[in-house]
């Protein structure tokens, strides 16, 4: 029978179907049991409180129910929508004390099938879906006029519950048949409708987007207790329906209007634009577009990946809900493997050979540190900074695709290929409001993961200082286009840089390696020196790994563990808290004190001073040790192996190859005869004229080899001699002052005779000492050498003493 509608005057056709089903849904409420108990009775009684307007229903229980009613459900879900929120309405009306006003929502979960953006066509328009995507923009929420009461100007009729249809809609007619105005309505604010409502944009994940294609997004529309439940950087699955809405954007773009009106009129005889391609289609007069209108948010994957992953409600005994028994049991198997370090890095790079010292510290920056909030409220964070420095083909970017692919949340980007705003945050202009909206870059889409950054030394200076804010506090300051915002951004930055011409030179330090700042270098906790050395077991053993790969494929990858087996131990591990024993505080001390007294007289330029950043890096990496065992406190041997890594990290970056290189000697070898060989002005003249002979002798060219030495040997060689003097002064007392240096080159001589077999050893040992002492004295400053005065006419001067007395440096503290 048709209803009569007041409002416009016309009939309302009732619909069957949707009342057939809305009988059929509220059945479902009243008689869906589980163990036998109503499932559904106390979320209702849940929604007679006032804030609370939405029930969320199964759609699992609904086909286990009814599958008829679920199908209808399904296909026709736009259609029947109002009458499932009557059901709702009147269940609960039958259950309590409901306001006559208040309006109730019904929301569905547990769709099985879900779609990617790409699959969403006209076709599917009205239909229940699930679709997923990664969420790149918020709007703030506005209240949204649902259904409208107006009052007529002309006879002051008041017309209710004008339904609004996605944009301001007005009363057709007045319903006084003797008024007939159709324009002039006043909407009566206080007896109208409204609903929460926000706009959010998704887009495709990185990993549904087919190569060589720009990803899409689609606005979905939030309303009532939706909003607010996804925040840019989420990867959420909306449940929820394709709808056509108009194009509100397009209908007030200045030059559509133009276009229009340019149409209509005709000037001098002639049409005013002939056929342009599609435009005689119709194609610039499509006003509507697709959106999609969510009834209900859900993380992607709750359990391992979700937006919640480290929200303040998820606990480790949550997570242990939502495992079976099996993955429960497998979590606390890995927990007493006694190889377990070992066993996860083969498991997350089982492709990558070597490189053992960087996978674990790229694993402990998946476990990470304790963030902590002093009594001040000054933020300390948990997260882990990574650099990897080094030559072509040594698996840098390898290892930040692996860590891509396998973290949960992770970004990838290339240094060059990114600026300022696309690693921050963008503040952009929405089309409909034309109000400004923070759009989410890199770091914040990587909010509670791993952002990696692949070239990162070419990177423009600008956009490096844009993430020096990020990589320490963990946030993004944004004031711009009226905008003042700080943003989340606590995320893990494992970043790879090549060094200054490709390859990476021994003979410099870190800081002459590469193109980076100060700043940014100490915002690194661990830096990692991957050098291309040739070397036959090592690359024999690359070579064996990477043809199996090619050959084999699947049947090469050995894997320990699976790699879902590793993400759900991480997501455990993370939710441990560890502390700091009393012993560990003792020893991270001490290590600290041991670093800093090393950088204050080490003999090599470090990279960058040991500062309090390095005691945190400590501390973080010993906290993630500690959650790597699910442990709830840090141990002395957490600390350890967290200092071996950081200590690791420094010498790599302290320790290049010693190189003599005297280019006064060298000056002296082009203007002097090659057998005269008496260069420099110290007693050790016929050790060095031995080498010049030596050097005549072997090469041709008036060019000499120059001595090098790798680190290690000469700080072993650095310590005996200084170690020789030191006693010395101290038998000596303060009858006399140090050695000469002929006795102490003499004595260190003596003490490593067994090492002597021939005459050419003696000589260049000899030479090798000379060098040392040379630069313990004019380059370190290490060692002294003190002068003697001499009487002359002009009263006391330096005497010219190729001999002098040495002594070590009063500040040099010996280990």
């Amino acid at each position: 029978m048709d209803v009569a509608d007041r409002t416009t005057g016309t009939s309302h056709v009732r619909d069957d179907l949707a009342e057939r089903c809305q009988k059929l849904f509220q059945d479902f409420l009243e008689e869906f049991q589980v163990d036998g108990e109503e499932k559904y009775l106390p979320e209702v009684q849940e929604l007679i409180r006032p804030e609370r307007n939405t029930l969320s229903v199964s759609y699992q229980d609904v086909e286990s129910y009814n599958s008829q009613l679920s199908t209808l459900i399904q296909e026709e879900y736009y259609r029947v929508f109002p009458y499932l929120c009557r059901a709702v309405r009147n269940f609960a009306r039958d259950r309590g004390q409901v306001p006559p006003t208040k309006e109730f929502y019904v929301s569905f979960t547990d769709l099985p099938t879900r779609h990617k953006i790409r699959e969403l066509t006209s076709q599917k328009i009205g239909t229940l879906l699930r679709i997923s995507g990664q969420v790149v923009r918020t709007h703030p929420v506005h209240p949204e006029l649902v259904t409208g009461t107006f009052i007529c100007l002309d006879c002051q009729t008041v017309i209710k519950d004008v339904e609004q249809q996605f944009k301001y809609t007005q009363p057709t007619v007045c319903r006084n048949p003797v008024c007939q105005n159709r324009t002039r309505f006043m909407l009566d604010i206080n007896k109208s409708r409204y609903v929460d409502f926000q706009k959010v944009r998704i887009q495709e994940t990185q990993a549904e987007l087919p190569r060589g294609s720009i990803p899409r997004s689609v606005e979905i529309i939030l309303r009532a207790e939706a909003v607010e439940q996804a925040q840019a950087g989420d990867k959420c699955d909306f449940t929820g329906t394709l709808i056509v809405v108009p194009d509100v954007a397009q209908l007030s773009t200045p030059g559509q209007r133009a276009e229009s009106s340019g149409r209509q009129t005709a000037g001098d005889g002639y049409e005013s634009e002939g056929v342009r391609g599609l435009k005689a289609l119709g194609v610039r007069d499509l006003t509507y577009r697709l959106a999609f209108l969510a009834c209900s948010v859900q993380a992607t994957n709750p359990r391992f990946g979700g937006k919640d992953l480290d929200g303040d409600d998820v606990t480790a005994e949550t997570i242990k809900k939502q495992m079976t028994d099996q993955e429960w049991q497998k979590i606390y198997q890995m927990s007493k493997d006694k190889n377990l370090y070992q066993n996860m890095i083969n498991s997350i790079f089982p492709t990558i050979h070597g490189n053992d010292e960087v996978k674990r510290g790229v694993l402990l920056m998946l476990f990470g540190g304790v963030p902590k909030v002093t009594t001040e409220k000054t933020n300390l964070r948990g997260d882990i900074n990574i650099c990897i420095v080094g030559d072509p083909s040594t698996a840098k970017s390898q290892i930040l695709k692996h860590i891509e692919e396998f973290s949960i949340r992770a970004v990838y980007t290339s240094g060059k290929a990114s600026s300022a705003a696309g690693l921050t945050a963008a503040v952009v202009k929405d089309e409909e409001s034309s109000e400004f909206v923070i759009e989410a870059g890199a770091l914040m889409l990587a909010d509670n993961g791993v952002c990696c950054i692949d070239e990162f030394d070419k990177m423009d200076p600008k956009d490096q200082v844009a993430i020096h804010e990020a990589m320490e506090q963990q946030t993004i300051s944004i004031t711009k286009a009226g905008v003042k915002a700080s943003l989340n951004a606590r995320t893990s930055i494992l970043a790879a840089a090549n060094p200054i011409g490709g390859r990476y030179d021994r003979t410099k330090s870190l800081k002459h390696n590469l193109n980076m700042s100060a700043p940014i270098m100490s915002r690194f906790d661990l830096f990692f020196i991957l050098v291309d050395d040739c070397n036959e077991v090592t690359d024999y053993a690359i070579a064996r790994r990477i043809v199996d790969l090619h050959s084999r494929l699947g049947e090469a990858v050995e894997r320990i563990y699976s790699v879902d087996e590793v993400q759900r131990y991480i997501t455990f591990a993370r939710q441990f808290k560890p502390t700091i024993s009393k012993e560990a505080q003792d020893f991270i001390v001490e290590q600290y004190k041991h670093l800093r007294e090393r950088d204050a007289t080490s003999m090599a330029r470090s990279a960058w001073r040991i500062t309090v950043r390095q005691l945190e890096s400590m501390i973080r990496l010993s906290e993630a040790m500690a959650r790597l065992y699910c442990q709830d406190e840090v141990q002395p041997k957490h600390v350890k192996e967290a200092f071996r890594l950081l200590n690791k990290s420094i010498i790599r970056v302290e320790t290049p190859d010693v190189q003599f290189d005297d280019e006064e000697e060298q000056q002296e070898d082009m203007d002097v005869d090659a057998e005269s060989g008496t260069q420099g002005s110290h007693p050790t003249g016929m050790v060095n004229g031995h080498v010049g002979d030596d050097s005549h002798k072997t090469a041709g060219d008036k060019s000499k080899s120059k001595l090098r030495l790798t680190y290690d040997e000469y700080e072993s060689m650095a310590r005996h001699l200084t170690t020789t003097l030191r006693i010395a002064e101290n038998r000596a007392g303060d009858d006399d002052t140090g050695m000469r240096r002929s006795d102490l080159l003499n004595q260190y001589l003596k003490d490593i005779e067994d090492q002597i077999e021939t005459e050419e050893d003696l000589a260049e040992k000899k030479t090798l000492v000379d060098k040392v002492l040379d630069r313990l004295i004019n380059k370190d400053h290490v060692i002294l050498a003190l002068k003697e005065w001499g009487e002359s006419e002009e009263g006391y001067t330096p005497s010219e003493d190729e001999d002098p007395f040495l002594v070590v440096h009063p500040n040099f503290v010996i280990d």
